[in-house]
């Protein structure tokens, strides 16, 4: 049983990110993802506005 063994250990360092090669189309790639996802939201906040588009759940009839 060393002395170094318990207590909280030190957390490993992070190398440190390099900046990637970013070439056009990855650009473009990215704009796109960006676009369809404002696309997405839009749709999303449309559709927010409306009810429920099915009932859903246990179906209950009409007799007493």
């Amino acid at each position: 049983m060393s002395g170094r063994e318990g207590g909280k250990k030190k957390p490993l360092k992070a190398p440190k990110k390099q900046n990637k090669d970013v070439d056009e189309d990855d650009v473009a790639f990215k704009q796109k993802q960006k676009d369809e996802q404002k696309a997405l939201e839009a749709l999303k906040a449309k559709a927010s506005g409306k009810g429920p588009l099915s009932g859903g759940g246990i179906k209950k009839s009409g007799k007493k």
